[in-house]
């Protein structure tokens, strides 16, 4: 075989399914730039297969009811607890039994790139709903039960029924049994799942509402209190979209 160039190595590398034969021919390559590539190349295939057994790790409850003859586990998780504007938002989330999705994991460790490609994913091969509760019903029951009314509301919204749920850190009302998990969306992969699917549906309402309220900058805040978000709302006051009942805003109001 001809020696390769640098950029040619760099291709078979990382877009071809190199052999092990021609691996290990490779490593015998004295050259800078081609043992910079393989140092490379190790580092990728060692995080692919520590994400590939986190994963097969996360399905450890899924499988576990699935032996007790449970068909259609459901992760739950909710977003937006401690923004200032917008929507609390849940997600619920039933994995095809032979899913395998390695590097899926709670949304807020994703880069934006990585969650925009599992929610993808997770919209193509998952049952899933998700529910917005806006900041009226927010500030009229307030952020907890809130936050239970998405979860359960985005439960009874799946297509396929439940017959378990696996929720992070809280219980909700249902007559479902269902597994409370702290980290949850570290641990199950369902929560992962729900977890993206309500992060980045929540990401995308809040970055529309720039187009009405660009002074706020929720297309990079997503609501939370940032110095221009919290000094818009002094020059300007609170939008529709804002929680009344969260000290930030209310103390604003009655200045």
């Amino acid at each position: 075989m001809k020696k390769l160039s640098i950029s040619e190595v760099r291709y078979y590398l990382f877009e071809e399914s190199p052999e092990e034969e021609w691996l290990d021919m490779l490593r015998r390559d004295e050259r800078k730039g081609v043992r910079q590539l393989i140092s490379r190349y190790d580092r990728q295939k060692e995080k692919q297969r520590a994400q590939e057994s986190a994963f097969l790790d996360s399905l450890f409850f899924e499988n576990q009811y699935r032996e007790k003859g449970f068909t259609a586990a459901a992760g739950v998780d909710e977003v937006g607890r401690g923004p200032l504007a917008g929507p609390v938002t849940a997600a619920a989330a039933i994995l095809p039994e032979n899913c395998f999705l390695p590097g899926l994991t709670d949304s807020k460790k994703l880069k934006k790139e990585e969650r925009e490609y599992f929610y993808e994913k997770l919209k193509a091969e998952s049952v899933y709903h998700i529910v917005h509760i806006p900041a009226e019903v927010i500030d009229d029951i307030n952020i907890y039960q809130a936050s239970r009314k998405a979860m359960k509301q985005a439960v009874e919204g799946l297509q396929t029924k439940a017959d378990m749920l696996l929720v992070d850190a809280v219980t909700i009302s249902t007559n479902l049994p269902q597994l409370p998990l702290t980290k949850g969306d570290e641990r199950s992969a369902s929560i992962a799942a729900a977890s993206v699917l309500a992060k980045v549906e929540r990401d995308r309402y809040m970055s529309e509402l720039t187009q009405q309220y660009p002074a706020y900058g929720f297309d990079t805040n997503m609501g939370y209190g940032t110095a221009q978000h919290l000094a818009a709302l002094d020059r300007m006051g609170p939008t529709p979209e804002h929680r009344r009942s969260f000290a930030p805003v209310r103390e604003r109001i009655q200045k």
